[in-house]
């Protein structure tokens, strides 16, 4: 796909545009944006902009900040710049009682998209079906986050039959492992470091920084999941935000022991992305609850 041009830009918000340096473009009014195209994933940009949109209605609820959609079609995506900033202990605490108010807003059904979103959405380069399951979260988790993204890992040879093998076995008992029952939360979806944007707001130098989350594949889940993928990929000041996130929504008892059975879905979806030893590292987690 060609790169977006101003002219694409006009035609998504409406408003006059003039390219800017590094890819990006400003608005008439001065307001900086920055364009994402699909990357040749189909129907990733409608389910990219449904989920911002989601997300930003908790925010308006006190949940995280998140870049406004200012245009959006099938392919392009226009979302306001959010200004690079450091992360800071402050920011963390409040990012833990953001994303508590987050999943707190809740979400119709395990499973469901964002109001408008497709069912067949992405996470990454991959595909991800967002369909409401009227079952509890395990077989949920079970049957759409974890069995399709196994099977494809061991029919192109990234998972042995074994290793395989001890997932599903994870997979029968889940009901068993996946703690006591908790309503459906509005989750992010695919909450990694590189997704949350510590930010100095421009024009504001006594304002603390803050932490903005983007690129969401976002449907509903447990929160714990969330959670768990910020323990997986590491994010600074991560017990801070944890402690905070405790004492404004206090988590289950156990949760500590259940983020590897959490991180089953993110290890499994980078298996299908990258192989190399994200199969062996699903294993490994699967092989805690034997």
């Amino acid at each position: 796909m060609r790169p977006a041009a101003a002219a694409d830009v006009e035609r998504l918000t409406g408003r006059a545009t003039v390219a800017r340096p590094g890819g990006l473009f400003e608005l008439d009014g001065g307001v900086t944006v920055v364009v994402k195209d699909g990357g040749g994933d189909p129907g990733s940009i409608p389910a990219e902009a449904a989920g911002l949109r989601w997300l930003a209605e908790a925010h308006a609820g006190g949940g995280p900040p998140v870049p406004d959609v200012l245009g959006a079609d099938d392919d392009l995506l226009v979302t306001a710049l959010v200004p690079p900033g450091r992360p800071s202990p402050t920011a963390a605490t409040e990012l833990g009682r953001r994303l508590a108010a987050l999943h707190a807003a809740g979400a119709e059904a395990f499973g469901c998209p964002p109001p408008g979103g497709p069912a067949e959405a992405w996470i990454g380069h991959t595909g991800m079906r967002n369909r409401p399951h009227p079952g509890p979260w395990g077989d949920w988790f079970a049957a759409d986050r974890v069995l399709p993204y196994l099977r494809t890992a061991r029919d192109r040879g990234d998972l042995d039959p074994g290793g395989a093998a001890v997932i599903e076995r994870v997979c029968d008992r889940i009901g068993g492992l996946a703690g006591p029952d908790e309503p459906p939360a509005r989750l992010h979806g695919d909450l990694w470091s590189g997704n949350v944007l510590w930010s100095s707001p421009v024009g504001s130098p006594g304002r603390d920084t803050e932490a903005w989350l983007i690129d969401p594949a976002a449907h509903g889940g447990h929160r714990e999941s969330d959670l768990a993928m910020l323990a997986l990929f590491g994010l600074p000041h991560l017990d801070t935000l944890l402690a905070a996130y405790d004492e404004a929504a206090p988590l289950a008892d156990g949760w500590r022991g259940r983020v590897a059975l959490h991180q089953l879905f993110p290890l499994l979806v980078h298996t299908v992305l990258f192989g190399g030893g994200y199969g062996a590292q699903a294993v490994a987690a699967a092989r805690r609850y034997r």
